[in-house]
């Protein structure tokens, strides 16, 4: 056992040696994630009006605002590989790698915003979940909103990738955070804009049935382009982000369910959206990490121990305890200045850690065996790791910040 230790650790201080500067790089974009998450979580503390006034939304937003860090951060991961392997080179161009990228991320993004509105609308039913918008509501905040944020996180995607080369970073410990947070800050806000078609006369239908043809053509196009790479992305994507759009609904509705609680300290909504996608980030660090180490044949795919990337577990632990700590502090401080009540600092810290603590463990076990999966099963785990990395933390992550609030009986 002691031995074991004693090589798992020789093995993390090789990495910070060969790596120092995409450790450092993969720590600061965590660090930058949280505080830009900060912004959605304010956010959505603030909009606790809308969210009374329209019941069901606040089931589609953890999908919503998960599914751009799915479609992007898969995206991130997939051109990571690109440039591992020296087959990245950036144009738009239908035909090469980077432009049949952009273009099946951005068709997914519509076909799936429109998959999300009908399950959040079926699910919030299904679950008892009274007096919910309407499936023309759902349709026109999820895609409308959707089509808004997925400009702005494929931009960033790509300017983030261009930048790794520059830099010689190594992309799978950058993209994932800071797209993830991008998602975060941008679709929330793209979603609350959304809003205000909702409810006005004929132009909600109208927009409504222009949103969902707009997600239909973009998913038979992407399914039967001649563009090899740009329909297999689409192929092997859709039915994962379907699941994982499942998972973040269900993630949705456990937090809705709770929305009491949240309501008595509106502090803790604030964390909700840091929490979830710091969550997510360290999976997806990790996934990432994975797929290049098996697309490279570094890994033996065949044997599912976690000790044969110990170094990275570690790397993952190491990351998960200071930015969980200063998420605590800083959602406190945010939420304070916002004039939003909270339970205190104290309170507000032992949440973070503690749920950290669960979501982590979540992370490296989901991270880890997802990507090998995929791949023993002959998919691509750029295309799977992030969206199951994602979406499951979101549900484990609601679960365990719900976990942590009873517990430490902090409502």
């Amino acid at each position: 056992m002691l031995r074991s230790w004693q090589d798992a650790v020789a093995r993390f201080r090789a990495l910070l040696r060969s790596d120092a500067v995409g450790v450092r790089a993969g720590f600061v974009a965590l660090l930058l994630s949280s505080g830009g998450d900060l912004l959605a979580g304010l956010t959505l503390g603030s909009i606790t009006g809308t969210l009374e006034a329209l019941p069901g939304l606040l089931v589609l937003v953890p999908a919503a605002i998960g599914m751009r860090g799915n479609v992007f951060g898969a995206l991130g991961s997939r051109l990571s590989t690109a440039i591992h392997t020296g087959t990245f080179q950036l144009s738009t161009r239908r035909d090469t790698v980077v432009g049949q990228n952009l273009a099946a991320s951005l068709s997914l993004s519509l076909s799936i915003s429109l998959a999300l509105a009908l399950l959040a609308k079926v699910i919030s039913v299904g679950f008892g979940l009274e007096n919910t918008m309407s499936v023309a509501d759902f349709v026109v905040i999820s895609v409308i909103g959707g089509f808004l944020s997925s400009i702005v996180v494929m931009a960033i995607t790509v300017g983030v990738a261009s930048l790794a080369v520059r830099r010689d970073w190594d992309l799978d410990n950058v993209a994932a955070p800071i797209v993830t947070a991008a998602g975060d800050m941008v679709t929330l806000p793209a979603l609350f804009l959304a809003t205000y078609l909702v409810g006005v006369a004929w132009v909600t239908p109208v927009v409504a049935v222009l949103s969902a043809a707009a997600g239909l053509v973009a998913l038979v196009a992407s399914l039967r382009s001649r563009a090899p790479i740009l329909r297999r992305i689409a192929r092997e994507s859709l039915p994962v982000l379907l699941i994982a759009g499942s998972i973040d609904i269900v993630a949705g509705l456990t937090i809705e369910k709770r929305f009491e609680s949240f309501l008595v300290y509106p502090a803790l909504l604030v964390l909700v959206p840091p929490f979830l996608e710091d969550s997510g980030a360290l999976g997806g660090i990790l996934s990432a990490r994975v797929a290049t180490k098996l697309h490279l044949g570094i890994l033996e795919p065949r044997r599912w121990r976690l000790r044969a990337v110990i170094e990275d577990v570690l790397l993952v632990f190491v990351y998960a305890v200071p930015v969980f700590l200063l998420l605590g502090v800083s959602a406190d401080i945010a939420a304070a200045v916002a004039g939003l009540e909270s339970p205190g600092s104290l309170e507000m810290i032992g949440v973070a850690l503690f749920a950290g603590a669960i979501s982590t463990t979540f992370a490296v076990l989901v991270g880890f065996y997802g990507a090998v999966a995929s791949f023993r099963l002959g998919l691509d785990p750029d295309n799977h790791g992030i969206p199951i990395v994602t979406s499951s933390l979101d549900l484990l992550g609601a679960l365990a910040l719900i976990l942590a609030i009873v517990t430490l009986g902090v409502t």
